[in-house]
């Protein structure tokens, strides 16, 4: 990772940028300008803001302004902050990015539970289909993913989705035994949890983007969790994260801790490559489509929800 820990990935949409050193952050004629300490004797970097999809700060000696941060807003850039085991911890969104947006809340919290279960239907399905797809990809038999599939039903009240992450999780890393898909567990559960949290931004900022409450969920309803909704719609894409963690993983066997190098790879989450209705586009361009089109389920205008399917 370079010196000044500032990492940015652009594949036709927003950047994604990484703050893991001190440093001075301030808004200049639209842009970000970014101050070293002088004993770094680094020159000053501008970043135009309305490139920034994605702000990542994981250092506690990293000072930015107000001004920026409101501009960081009006542009509609997830800002995450890290707590001191370097996780991503907090993360900052506008409250209002769409011009309709009254007339979207009032949709979304209108909307009927029937829309709403069969909704969490579509993303049940679209998530067990994905990870039996990366499982074959592994030659992992996927046969029991294909017999789960046909049990979903409206709102998931079996819980197929569960008894699926079971067996997905048994086989996915078989070549770690011990391995227990646990938020506080080893590697590389941290490598995953970084990982889906960055994607839990990309969520939430197209979400709000499309004019909705990303604590209002079409299945969770934890009162812990603001970002119920994020949750929900998140769910088919945390295979594409799993792929980048499985290659990690194999480079990195040994590892007991996520390293910068490491880091600096799982900011590929937002550019890695998907397929939505046979469109390839970066991921943080297909949640877009993914969360435009739940709007428009709301709205009444569409009944499908456009998910990716892994190839």
């Amino acid at each position: 990772m370079p010196d000044v820990n500032l990492l940015y990935l652009d594949k036709m949409i927003k950047r994604t940028l990484y703050f893991g050193n001190p440093c001075y952050l301030k808004k200049k004629d639209m842009q970000m300008q970014v101050e070293f300490p002088e004993k770094d004797a680094k020159p000053p970097v501008t970043i135009p803001i309305e490139d920034i999809g994605i702000l990542i700060l994981d250092s506690p000696h990293i000072t930015l302004t107000h001004a920026l941060l409101a501009e960081l807003n009006e542009n509609n850039t997830a800002v995450l902050s890290c707590d001191s085991k370097h996780m991503p911890y907090g993360l900052m969104l506008p409250m209002f990015s769409h011009h309709a947006f009254t007339e979207k809340m009032y949709q979304q919290l209108e909307s009927s539970l029937p829309l709403r279960q069969n909704l969490w239907q579509q993303t049940i399905v679209a998530k067990i289909s994905n990870q039996a797809a990366f499982l074959r990809q592994h030659g992992i038999d996927d046969r029991k993913m294909k017999y789960y599939l046909g049990l979903v039903k409206s709102g998931d009240p079996q819980n197929v989705e569960g008894r699926a992450a079971a067996y997905y999780w048994e086989h996915l890393f078989a070549s770690h035994p011990r391995f227990t898909r646990d938020r506080e567990g080893d590697m590389p559960n941290a490598m995953l949890n970084y990982g889906y949290a960055i994607l839990l931004a990309i969520v939430a900022r197209a979400l709000t983007a499309s004019g909705m409450l990303p604590a209002v969920g079409i299945h969770h309803r934890n009162k812990y969790n603001p970002w119920c909704l994020a949750s929900d719609i998140m769910e088919p894409y945390r295979p594409f994260v799993d792929r980048l963690v499985i290659q990690l993983a194999a480079e990195y066997p040994d590892c007991e801790a996520l390293t910068p190098e490491i880091k600096r790879r799982l900011l590929q989450v937002p550019v890695t490559d998907i397929v939505i209705d046979g469109n390839s586009s970066p991921l943080m361009v297909g949640v877009q489509r993914t969360t435009a089109s739940l709007s428009a389920c709301f709205e009444g205008s569409a009944r499908r929800i456009l998910y990716p399917e892994m190839q």
